[in-house]
């Protein structure tokens, strides 16, 4: 079993050092301009820039030998040789502790290592000798862009506002602009970057890039880059990484091969390649590079990573449904796929009459009780949500089990990364982050009110604040957030968007609008043709909506604020006293209505309910509660509490619909709760959900699994399957011979 790699913690003596990662690479060391490195270095980084790679070799061996330590460590760095390269730059730094120089080179060595806290302190240490130094600041920004980071924009600019001649500052912006979706800014970035340098290959990169992602054939930047350098395996490798974040994997794949057939030895390409292979659920080949990278000691933390994530495949049970793959842990895949199959087939189902869209390959859904796992999955990945991620095809999420109980919908889940899959599906990859995020967005209510996130607090804030982006700019929330939770508010908004424009010009709207995504078409084209708005008018019109939408929480959420602090102490002091309770309920029911979706803890839905069970008024704490549970409360003590007055009033159709919005919340092995559900479906003759609920006590290994068996023959002979009963009620014996109820069933069965 692999583990993770972490990065070290920067400290005096800085620590031993890794292999380059691809991103890093990706920005190739230009000619060190401070007059510090003899001119060898600048030959060695010469003759790699123009790809003479027998002489960069030579070059670096020669350098590795000099007596002078900096120069010796960037000759071991050149070799690869990283701990012998370390050790250099640490005498280095040593014995030249004020040259800053030295420790952004160091530095510079540590992000290419991936050690991203120890590159910091460097490049932080470097700006104390001497402020807001370029090559610092540079170094900041790649740090930044790494992490999708909003900073790495600023640094970058700074530092060429230091050094107007720094091009792989300028080079840089170019790359940021691209994952910003600013294609034109980007280009005219570019273009800065080659009237500085008219051999930067960065910013031929970013031009290719520009090229493939408006799928114009035969860019003629590769043969630019050819010209200057004919094994440069990153500009190859650069597309590829343009297209993975913008969901084109296929496409992504040619171009990493690309990248290696121009250098086979390109290790970081062969670990990209094979986690593109292995978000697609090509495991073969997945392996195969990701092993390759590992033997060559590319162990980066992807790397690694996946090859862990795959060797944990071992544990997982794979089922074949209709329409594809199912993938469950095995400690859980007997409880879940009851409600995994079920629910992937009904959305598959749906989607495809929705949608207009046939498949044209099967759907495989990974499920993980493991966070960590999951987050293997989405490394590398702007925006994305932590619940769930599409790659195509393949739908990775997080299990119920994974979760906090109450904080995860695991259906409203899989319904929005299936909407994912038709999306792309109908686009061929080309849809907007925002569009196909808000329609995900928009499905999650659209298969039943209560599901979706509930509006919180920090979206409101953002709407009265402002801080809405224009529908044209809103891939940029969720890719670089230029405030805490900006992701979040973006999901919101795209939903919203749709909301709005399924409400106003429906849904047949947003098909047209996806199909002309199809065609390359940007958000203002298509806003315009669609809406026949600018998108100017069309933000004006969307937030009149949106603020009318939200009227009474934007107006009273401050006073709602203190008042719900009020109430919740009221609560706490209350206990058994009638007249303080029903001040508590008087106090609830004026407010609870000025932030209605409120359901996080300290709702005013449970607070009042328990008011009303504490003074022995049943009915209105379930009538309460149910308001909790329509308007999409989650918490599973809450919804059990509910479902159990429900039963107590003689309504246990009611109860079964409120334990199976539990399930769809958090279907963990509990068999008190699906005995409990399964015997009320059987009392209503909903049989199919009556198997299933018994089927899933016994998944949940319960203490007493013959009266589970037992039960669930009850629920197949009643349903007619008379064989599926015998088996049962067998089952049923054979774990308690003496189980007189089981035997007189056999006795009827057998008379059948």
């Amino acid at each position: 079993m692999r583990t993770t790699i972490p990065c070290r913690a920067a400290n005096p003596g800085r620590g031993p050092a890794f292999q380059p990662g691809l991103l890093s690479l990706l920005i190739t060391v230009h000619l060190w301009p401070l007059g510090l490195l003899a001119q060898s270095v600048t030959d060695c980084e010469a003759h790699k820039h123009h790809g003479r790679l027998a002489e960069t070799q030579r070059c670096y061996q020669q350098l590795s030998n000099s007596r002078d330590l900096l120069q010796r460590a960037e000759g071991l760095w050149g070799l690869g040789l990283t701990q012998d390269a370390n050790n250099a730059f640490r005498a280095a730094a040593a014995a030249n502790p004020k040259s800053p120089e030295i420790k952004i080179r160091w530095g510079r060595f540590f992000l290419e290592r991936w050690q991203k806290e120890d590159a910091a302190a460097l490049f932080e240490e470097a700006m104390e000798l001497k402020k807001d130094h370029p090559q610092a600041l540079l170094g900041m920004a790649l740090l930044a862009s790494e992490g999708f980071e909003k900073k790495a924009t600023e640094f970058a600019q700074k530092a060429l506002e230091g050094d107007p001649k720094l091009v792989e500052a300028q080079a840089l912006m170019a790359q940021l602009a691209v994952e910003d979706v600013n294609f034109d800014k980007a280009r005219t970035e570019a273009e800065k970057a080659l009237k500085i340098s008219a051999e930067s290959l960065e910013a031929m990169g970013v031009m290719a890039a520009l090229d493939v992602l408006a799928d114009k054939p035969n860019s003629p930047w590769f043969d630019k880059i050819a010209q200057i350098n004919p094994v440069y395996a990153e500009g190859y490798a650069y597309v590829a990484h343009v297209l993975t974040i913008n969901r084109r994997y296929l496409e992504a794949i040619e171009f990493f091969k690309k990248a290696i057939e121009k250098n086979p030895r390109y290790w970081p390409a062969h670990s990209e390649i094979g986690i593109s292979y292995m978000r697609l659920a090509r495991e073969k080949e997945a392996r195969h590079h990701l092993e390759l990278a590992y033997n060559n000691n590319h162990k980066d933390p992807e790397t690694v990573n996946s090859l862990r994530l795959m060797d944990s495949y071992a544990n997982f049970d794979n089922f074949k449904t209709p329409h594809g793959e199912l993938r469950l842990h095995k400690k859980e895949s007997a409880l879940l796929k009851l409600y995994f199959e079920q629910e992937l087939e009904r959305a598959i189902t749906t989607f495809e009459k929705k949608y207009k869209v046939k498949l044209k390959e099967g759907v495989r859904l990974e499920v993980y009780p493991d966070h960590e796992d999951f987050a293997v999955r989405t490394m590398g990945m702007p925006g994305l949500g932590a619940l769930g991620v599409t790659f195509g095809y393949v739908v990775a999420m997080d299990s119920p089990s994974g979760r906090k109980p109450g904080t995860f919908h695991w259906a409203s889940t899989l319904w929005h990364e299936l909407s994912h899959v038709y999306a792309l599906s109908a686009t061929n990859h080309r849809v907007p982050r925002w569009f196909t995020e808000g329609l995900a967005v928009h499905e999650e209510t659209a298969v039943a009110p209560d599901w979706g996130d509930r509006l919180d607090p920090h979206m409101l804030m953002a709407v009265k604040d402002k801080k809405l982006l224009p529908v044209a700019q809103l891939d940029r929330g969720f890719i670089r957030p230029s405030y805490p939770n900006q992701v979040i508010v973006s999901y919101f908004q795209g939903g919203r968007i749709c909301d709005y424009i399924n409400q106003k010009w429906g849904w047949q709207t947003l098909l047209d609008m996806l199909h002309s995504f199809a065609d390359n078409r940007t958000t203002p084209e298509v806003i315009e043709k669609h809406l026949k708005l600018k998108p100017e008018e069309f933000d004006k019109e969307f937030l009149a909506w949106l603020d009318k939408q939200l009227a009474t929480p934007l107006a009273k959420f401050e006073d709602w604020q203190k008042a719900l602090k009020l109430l919740n102490n009221g609560a706490r002091e209350a206990k058994a006293d009638d007249a303080l309770n029903k001040k508590v309920i008087e106090d609830g029911l004026k407010i609870r209505d000025w932030f209605p979706e409120y359901v996080e803890p300290g709702n005013v839905y449970e607070v009042v309910a328990e008011a009303y069970l504490k003074m022995g008024n049943k009915k209105s704490a379930a009538a309460e509660l149910e308001r909790y549970a329509k308007v999409g409360g989650r918490s599973p003590a809450t919804l059990k509490k509910l479902a159990d007055l429900q039963a107590e009033q003689g309504r246990p159709k009611d109860a079964i619909a409120t334990l199976d919005k539990l399930n769809f919340i958090y279907p963990v092995a509990d068999p008190d709760m699906h005995r409990k559900m399964g015997e009320l479906c059987l009392t209503t003759n909903q049989l199919p959900m009556a198997i299933r609920e018994f089927q899933a006590a016994l998944a949940s290994k319960p203490l007493d699994p013959a009266s589970s068996y037992y039960q669930l023959a009850l629920a197949y002979m009643k349903a007619n399957r008379i064989a599926d009963a015998k088996e049962q009620v067998i089952n049923a014996l054979e774990a308690a011979p003496g189980f007189k109820p089981a035997q007189k069933l056999l006795l009827e069965l057998s008379s059948k």
